[in-house]
């Protein structure tokens, strides 16, 4: 389907879910972007490539990029639908389930473009969003990648993980569960792995499709054993039968690190800087996708 033909599907679908004429999705110059109030969401993708051959694209990551967007006109009806005995988003979780699911929507909506067969679209969750959803994680999702005409195995939900969330790893490896058992692929995003214990014991209980790690934090540590750690994690994440993934890689030595600590992805702009022709003389050869 035409991109201004789902343009039109989606914003028809949330003005009959909010009984409203807002219109939140806008196609200008062939991309989408997605209205929050007074913020405007668009997308930033970078591709995701195997570490012993770097131009080979398995998929790519989305990030919001925001702005502010002047706020579209509502119609007395409609600020009544806002009122707190009329509303049915009255609480903080319920703004960030929507925020979520509408930045999504817009994701989704730019990557078809890039997208070949078998690409992955990697894509952060907030954990307030899987805390926030008692039921059917990914359910609504599913319906927008169907009707892009993708599947949801191409689809690779990211859950960013910190020390504030410890208490609740079971609720958010039980939602996690709901999204893999509609055909998602999961991940796990660490900015650190100070908490080994902590850090394994999650990838043990939850056998991720993919584990994350970033150079930028490796790059202030200053640890002799960091290296035997990366090792260790790595080797858990294969046990498990998930895949590792080094990301923000700006320079030759976190590619380095990559390579020696057996990283099976890498993403960063060192693999997209014009100096640095080995990877052009690659793409130029392989083509720009692992299935182009």
């Amino acid at each position: 389907m035409p991109l201004q033909n789902l343009v039109e599907y989606f914003n028809d679908r949330f003005g009959q879910e909010h009984r409203s004429s807002f219109r939140p999705f806008i196609l200008e110059q062939g991309k989408i972007s997605g209205l929050f109030g007074p913020v405007r969401i668009d997308s930033s993708f970078s591709p995701l490539r195997q570490t012993l051959k770097p131009a080979a694209i398995i998929g790519h990551t989305a990030k919001i990029k925001v702005s502010t967007y002047e706020v579209q006109h509502l119609y007395s009806s409609e600020i009544e639908n806002l009122l707190p005995h009329h509303s049915l988003q009255t609480n903080e979780f319920e703004s960030i389930i929507n925020f979520d699911r509408l930045s999504r929507t817009v994701h989704m909506l730019n990557f078809l473009p890039l997208t070949h067969l078998h690409d992955l679209l990697f894509l952060e969750v907030d954990p307030r969003h899987i805390l926030g959803v008692k039921q059917d994680h990914g359910a609504y999702f599913q319906e927008v990648i169907t009707q892009c005409g993708l599947e949801t195995k191409n689809i690779v939900i990211i859950l960013a993980v910190n020390s504030q969330y410890i208490r609740y790893h079971q609720v958010l490896i039980e939602g996690l569960e709901n999204y893999r058992h509609r055909g998602y692929q999961i991940g796990l995003k660490f900015d650190s792995v100070a908490k080994e214990s902590q850090t394994f014991e999650f990838i043990q209980k939850l056998s991720p499709d993919y584990v994350s790690l970033s150079a930028r934090y490796l790059d202030n540590v200053r640890d002799n054993t960091l290296p035997a750690k990366l090792h260790q994690l790595k080797a858990l994440v294969t046990n498990t039968g998930g895949q590792s993934i080094l990301q923000h890689i700006d320079e030759k030595r976190s590619d380095s690190l990559a390579r020696n600590t057996g990283f099976d992805l890498v993403q960063g702009s060192y693999y997209e800087r014009s100096l640095a022709p080995v990877f052009l003389s690659e793409s130029s050869d392989s083509g720009a996708s692992a299935y182009g």
